[in-house]
C-alpha cells in the first residue's frame, strides 16, 4: 500500500450486506427433559462467560466434543478443575474440543469468569441461560460429562470425569479418536443436582397448552413479521398458522443457533432502541411450543386475518426520490466498485431528517454509500470530494432516522456521488435502486449536528488458517461528545467484535459486544440513551477473525488476508454517529480535524498507550517511518505521540477538507 493510500479515512454512513437465508434443520425436535443419549444432539449457539460465542456444530471436524456441566461455587468443579484443564490441553492437539456448560440460569458471567481464572480454567464456559442445551442433553448434575461424537452428534458417554480409578471420559475420547466403540457409555454422576423446571409431566402439559392465537402469533408479529411478510426481505411469509407450522423445525433451529432474529448484539451489554432480539421468555416459549408439536389450539388465526404486507416505503411517501442508475450484475466474477454521479435535484438547501432505500436485487447489492459533491468538483478518487451522506443501503438497515432536533444539511446545486458494491450470485440480473429522502419542513432548522466517523484499521493482516486472530484500533475524542450509535463491519472472516470506552482516568466500560458477527446482516445499533464521551476518552474497537476451515463462509483458509474492498478480502470498520456537546447547527466546529491527528496511531498502537513504539509500526507506512524513528521521537521517550506524528501526516498529504480527512483509494470508507 503506497503512502498516498494511507491518508486518514473518511467517516461516512452505512455498512452493507447480502440478504441472509435461513436453512431448515434436519434433526427432529427432541422431547424436552429426555436424555439425548443415544439420540442426536441438536445444534445450539451460546455466549461464553467471556462474551464470545460457541456453536456446537462448528466442531463437526473434531474427533470429539466434551461438555462438562458447570455451576458457580461448586465444590465438584473445584475438585475436578486441574484434571479437566489437563484433559483439555492434552487432547486439543488431537482434535478434541472441551468446553463447560452452565445451565443454572442464574450465575453471572463476570463471577463465572473470575472464578475460572482463580481455578486455572482456560476452556470456554457456555452460559445456557435458557437451559435448552442442558435440558436436551439430559443433564442432571454439576460436573457431569458428555462426550459427543461429531460424526453422528450422539452422546458416546455420559457420567463423571473419572470414578473408582477409571478415567471414563478420557477412555471414551480415546475410543472415538481410534474409531472403536466406547466401552462404557454411561456411569452415575455424583455432583449437585441442577434444577430444570421445564421437565416433568406438568411442564409438558403446559407446553401443549401454549396458545398460538394469544401467545405465539403476537411474538411473531412483534419480532419476525416485519421481514417475514408478503413483499418482505425474508424467504417466506408468516402469513398463517399453517405456514408457521410448516416452517416450525427451521424456526426452532434458527432460534437455538441464534441466527434469527438477526440482532447480533449481546443482550447482557447495553440497551438499544428498536431491539429486534427475542427475550429469554420468548425464546423458551417458541422453542417449547414447537417441541410440543406446535399445537393450533383455540382462537383466531391472527397472522392470516391481519394480512401483513411490506409497505412500498416503510417511512411513508418520501419528500424526494433519487433514482440511481440501473446496473447489470453479471452471473459470476468480481465487480469493481461503481461510482455513478447524479445531478443534485435540490434547488435550495434542505436539512435531511431521514432516508430509506429500495433495491430490487437484494442478493446482488452489497451496499450503497452516498455523498454530496459541491459545484465545480467531481468524484475524484472515488469519494475524495464527498461531503454529507445522502442516503444509503444495507440489508437489515435500509432506513436511517435522525434523532429529534438533529439533521444533516444538503446544499443546493452540485451533484450526488454514489458508491455501489455489487456481488454476482449465479445469474445475470438488472439491478435498480432508489433512495427516498425526508426533510425537515421549510423554515424548520434542527438545533444540533450529527457527525459520523469510523474506527478503522488499514493494517489488518490475518495469517492463513488462523482460527481466532485479534486486531485492535481506536479513536481519541479530544472534546466532549455524545455517542448515539455504532455499526460494526467486517467481511466473511469476521467472527467477533466489541466497542468499549476508556475514560481519561483509565477505567473502561464495554458499550457493545457482538459475540458472533454475521456478515449477512448489518445493523445500526442505536443506544437507548446517548453515551457521554468525556474529552480525552478513547473509543476502542476489537475484532476477531476466523480464517480457518471451520468457518463455512471462508473463501480460502490458506490465504493471508489483508484490508480490501471485496468481500473475500477483509475490513475492520466500526462506524460511529455522535455529536460534539458544544456544537450546534448554527455554530459548527472543526473538532473532527483534531480527532484525525491520532487516527493512524490508533490503527497501529496495539498496547493502546497513545503512542507508537518501533515494534508497533506496520505496513508500508511503518517501513517508511522505522529508519527515521529516532528523529520522529523528538522527546526520546521511546514512542511517537500524536504531536510528533503530525509531520508524518503532512508528508502523507492528510489535508483538511470540510472538516473531514481525505480518503484513501482503497479505503475510502468502502465496505
Amino acid at each position: 500500500m503506497r503512502l498516498a493510500k494511507l491518508a486518514p479515512i473518511l467517516g461516512l454512513a452505512l455498512t452493507l450486506s447480502l440478504a441472509g437465508v435461513m436453512h431448515a434443520a434436519t434433526p427432529a425436535a427432541p422431547t424436552p427433559g429426555v436424555a439425548a443419549a443415544p439420540g442426536r444432539v441438536d445444534d445450539f449457539r451460546l455466549v461464553t462467560a467471556s462474551g464470545l460465542s460457541e456453536n456446537l456444530y462448528r466442531y463437526r471436524d473434531a474427533k470429539a466434543v466434551v461438555l462438562v456441566m458447570h455451576a458457580l461455587g461448586s465444590p465438584d468443579i473445584r475438585r475436578i478443575a486441574p484434571a479437566l484443564e489437563t484433559l483439555s490441553k492434552a487432547y486439543a492437539p488431537k482434535g478434541v474440543r472441551v468446553m463447560m456448560l452452565n445451565s443454572t440460569s442464574k450465575d453471572a458471567r463476570a463471577a463465572v469468569l473470575a472464578e475460572a481464572r482463580t481455578l486455572g480454567l482456560t476452556l470456554p464456559i457456555l452460559m445456557d441461560d435458557n437451559q435448552l442445551a442442558g435440558d436436551q442433553l439430559g443433564a442432571t448434575r454439576v460436573s457431569e460429562v458428555f462426550v459427543i461424537d461429531p460424526k453422528s452428534w450422539k452422546v458416546a458417554y455420559s457420567g463423571p470425569l473419572a470414578a473408582g480409578g477409571k478415567a471414563y471420559a478420557a477412555d471414551a475420547v480415546d475410543a472415538l479418536i481410534a474409531g472403536r466403540p466406547v466401552a462404557k457409555a454411561q456411569a452415575a454422576a455424583t455432583g449437585a443436582l441442577i434444577a430444570f423446571p421445564d421437565r416433568g409431566a406438568a411442564a409438558q402439559a403446559g407446553f401443549q397448552n401454549i396458545s398460538y392465537s394469544k401467545t405465539i402469533a403476537p411474538i411473531l408479529e412483534a419480532k419476525c413479521v416485519a421481514c417475514h411478510q408478503q413483499g418482505g426481505i425474508a424467504p417466506f411469509a408468516m402469513s398463517s398458522y399453517s405456514m408457521v407450522k410448516g416452517f416450525a423445525p427451521m424456526i426452532r433451529e434458527t432460534i437455538r443457533t441464534d441466527r434469527m432474529p438477526p440482532w447480533d448484539v449481546d443482550p447482557k451489554v447495553g440497551h438499544f432502541k428498536d431491539d429486534k432480539s427475542l427475550s429469554p421468555a420468548e425464546i423458551k416459549t417458541l422453542v417449547r411450543w414447537i417441541e410440543a408439536g406446535a399445537p393450533r389450539g383455540e382462537g383466531p388465526d391472527r397472522l392470516a386475518e391481519a394480512k401483513h404486507v411490506a409497505p412500498e416505503w416503510p417511512l411513508g411517501k418520501p419528500d424526494l426520490i433519487v433514482e440511481i442508475p440501473a446496473y447489470k450484475i453479471p452471473a459470476s466474477g468480481i465487480v469493481d466498485y461503481q461510482y455513478p454521479v447524479m445531478p443534485n435535484p435540490l434547488t435550495e438547501g434542505r436539512w435531511l431528517k431521514a432516508s430509506t432505500a429500495r433495491v430490487n436485487q437484494r442478493q446482488g447489492v452489497h451496499h450503497i454509500l452516498s455523498g454530496y459533491i459541491p459545484p465545480g468538483q467531481d468524484q475524484l478518487g472515488g469519494m475524495a470530494n464527498w461531503g454529507g451522506g445522502v442516503g444509503g443501503y444495507t440489508v437489515g438497515m435500509e432506513s436511517v432516522v435522525q434523532p429529534t432536533d438533529i439533521g444533516t444539511y444538503i446544499p443546493a446545486g452540485g451533484s450526488i456521488g454514489y458508491q455501489m458494491h455489487y456481488t454476482p450470485f449465479g445469474k445475470e440480473v438488472l439491478s435498480t435502486q432508489q433512495i427516498g429522502l425526508y426533510f425537515y419542513k421549510d423554515g424548520e432548522t434542527p438545533k444540533l449536528m450529527m457527525r459520523e466517523n469510523t474506527i478503522a484499521n488499514l493494517f489488518i493482516k490475518i495469517p492463513p488458517n488462523a482460527e481466532a486472530h485479534k486486531e485492535v484500533a481506536y479513536l481519541d475524542f479530544p472534546h466532549e461528545a455524545m455517542l448515539y450509535s455504532a455499526v460494526v463491519h467486517a467481511h466473511y472472516r469476521g467472527l467477533h467484535s466489541e466497542l468499549r470506552i476508556r475514560y481519561p482516568d483509565g477505567t473502561e466500560k464495554q458499550l457493545i459486544n457482538v459475540p458472533r458477527y454475521d456478515f449477512n446482516w448489518q445493523r445500526m445499533y442505536e443506544f437507548a440513551e446517548p453515551i457521554k464521551v468525556p474529552a480525552g476518552s478513547k473509543l476502542i474497537a476489537t475484532y476477531i477473525y476466523d480464517n480457518s476451515a471451520r468457518n463455512p463462509a471462508n473463501p480460502d483458509p490458506s490465504k493471508e488476508v489483508v484490508w480490501g474492498d471485496q468481500s473475500f478480502e477483509e475490513m475492520f470498520f466500526t462506524q460511529l454517529r455522535y455529536r460534539w456537546v458544544d456544537e450546534t447547527a448554527a455554530k459548527q466546529t472543526a473538532y473532527d480535524e483534531d480527532m484525525m491527528k491520532s487516527r493512524m496511531i490508533g490503527m497501529m498502537d496495539s498496547n493502546i498507550d497513545g503512542k507508537l513504539q518501533i515494534d508497533e509500526l506496520r505496513g508500508d507506512l511503518g517501513a517508511a517511518i522505522r529508519p527515521r524513528f529516532a528523529l520522529a521521537d523528538q522527546n526520546h521517550d521511546g514512542g511517537i505521540d500524536a504531536k510528533e506524528f503530525e509531520p508524518i501526516l503532512k508528508m502523507m498529504g492528510g489535508g483538511k477538507r470540510r472538516g473531514r480527512p481525505a480518503p484513501a483509494d482503497k479505503v475510502a470508507d468502502a465496505r
